[in-house]
Formats: structure tokens, sequence, C-alpha cells
């Protein structure tokens, strides 16, 4: 497995955690509310383990960075420091009980730590880019804020392997493209457009319309559907990542990837009109794309 030099920050013991950080007990809790379930009941313990020690640290630098009440940079800045020092002496005393699992984890199962510090860097981005100009610069925020995740999942399964990291990264970044494009309406009277301000212009959108009622007119319906078939082909583009693992990391990279499909029909349900509310992935459509993935062949059989 490559990694990358960590950036780590120059320690300040003095320094301690921000006020009112939200608890591990919250933090968790949220876990009934995302599109896809993250560590499945039907896992082995040890890997389960793993991976709600990795989900609760990406929920706890979300928190930091989107719901933090304080100064979230400040916070992140915290938060990057205390994943230093848990790297750093894995005993230390009073460790947050989110940062010490998740850096624990990373050593189990030989994941890149960077993948961590990524997770941080995405959400400080967040604190000071609220736009995209290209398709590329979204994507390179992707990489910092969706591919991570796939990359600690594939560790938590013992299951990295190069061709598996590009697979997994190409997933990931359809599946936070997905998250986006279901979220619009909500993102942009946050005053944060994802849409590429290049896309944008090529159907003759204005931001504004972005902030108004429904219906939307034809040329933002036009470009949902263009930006839902460009997360579809990035969601396929890493497809040979589900015939390439067996058992249970089948089964669970499966229901992300065909998450990831239904939350795109459920934009394209709604006619893709981003002004109608933010849909939500219906059960039979997770059900009928898990269905096949589950059916694609192997490597060796496409092969044949």
């Amino acid at each position: 497995m490559t990694t990358r030099s960590l950036p780590y920050t120059p320690l300040d013991d003095a320094v301690g955690p921000p006020a009112n950080l939200p608890s591990a007990e919250d933090v968790l809790g949220r876990a009934a509310s995302e599109n896809f379930r993250v560590a499945s009941r039907i896992l082995p313990a040890a890997t389960r383990h793993h991976l709600l020690a990795f989900y609760g640290f990406a929920r706890l630098v979300d928190q930091l960075g989107d719901d933090y009440d304080g100064d979230r940079v400040a916070a992140l800045d915290w938060l990057e420091q205390e994943t230093s020092r848990a790297l750093i002496d894995p005993d230390r005393a009073g460790l947050h009980p989110l940062v010490a699992p998740a850096v624990a984890s990373c050593r189990v199962v030989r994941a890149d730590p960077s993948a961590l510090f990524d997770l941080i860097a995405a959400n400080r981005q967040d604190q000071v880019v609220t736009s995209y100009d290209t398709f590329d610069d979204l994507a390179g925020y992707c990489r910092l804020s969706a591919n991570p995740v796939g990359r600690l999942v594939l560790a938590a399964f013992d299951s990295v392997r190069p061709d598996r990291l590009r697979w997994s990264d190409s997933i990931c970044t359809g599946l936070q493209l997905a998250e986006h494009w279901q979220d619009v309406a909500e993102d942009a009277a946050a005053a944060r457009v994802y849409l590429p301000a290049e896309d944008l212009a090529r159907f003759d959108v204005d931001t504004d319309q972005l902030r108004a009622g429904p219906p939307a007119n034809g040329q933002l319906r036009a470009l949902m559907a263009f930006e839902v078939a460009r997360a579809r082909r990035l969601l396929d583009e890493g497809a040979p990542l589900l015939g390439s693992l067996r058992g249970r990391a089948r089964w669970a990279v499966a229901g992300f990837w065909a998450g990831g499909h239904a939350a795109l029909d459920a934009v394209a349900a709604r006619r893709f009109d981003p002004l109608a509310g933010s849909p939500r992935p219906v059960p039979a459509r997770v059900a009928i794309h898990l269905v096949a993935a589950l059916r694609r062949p192997t490597p060796n059989q496409e092969a044949a």
C-alpha cells in the first residue's frame, strides 16, 4: 500500500479541546440517519468494530466542520493535532474517545492514516470554499471528502490492492456526487453550490435559480440529468471492485454501490427537479441494484 507523508502540525499540549464538543454517543447515534449502513450486524465482530471506529471519526470531523457552534477551523486544527498525538503515542491518556479507536484500527488493519487527515482537510476546505469552477476541482474535493472512506473500508476488510483502491475511489466519488445532487436546493440555501460553474454556464443556469421555488426550468433539469448520468458512470467504472471481493466484503461494498444508484434514481424520479426537496432512496430500488451488483461476474469470469 502506498503511503504519503502525513500533515502533522507542531503539537501544542497547552491547547485543550474546544468547548462543547459533541459526545461520542451523539456522533454514533446519527448512524441511523445515513443513506448507507456503515457496519451491518452480519459482519464479523472485528470488522464491524473497525468500521464503526472509522465511521465515528468521520462523523466527528463532519460535525466539527458542519455543525459546531464555535470556531470550526480551530476545532478542526485541534482534531488534527489530537490525531497526530494518537499516532505518536497511542497509549496517551485522555485521547478523544472517537479519535483513539480510529487510530488504533488503522494500526491493526494497516490502513494508511493519511485518510484520517484527508477527511479533516476536506472539512477545513469547506470553511473557505463554497463553490467549484470545474468538475476537476469538485473531484479533487471528493478525493479528500469521500475517497478516504472507501480506502478505510477496504482496509477493514483486509482487501487492499492497487486496482481495488482505484475502483473504490471511483465509487466513492460517485457516492459523494449522488449526495450532492440530492441536496442541491438545501446546499444553495446555505450558500454552497457544488454544481461546477462550467456546467452551470454550459446549461445556461444561474445560481439564483437554485434558490428559487419549484418547479425547476428545463435548463436546470437538463443540467441535473447530466450530473446524475456522470455520477452513475463513476459508480459503474468502479463496479469491477464488487466482482473482485468475496463473502461479506462483497455484500457490504455492493450495498454502498446499490445505495448510490438508488439515490440517483430518487433524483431522476423527481424528473431531475432539484428544487422539489431532497429525495431519498427507495428501499426497493436499493434491493434491485443490490441484486444486480451481486450478479456481477468476477474479473476472471469477465476475461473468460
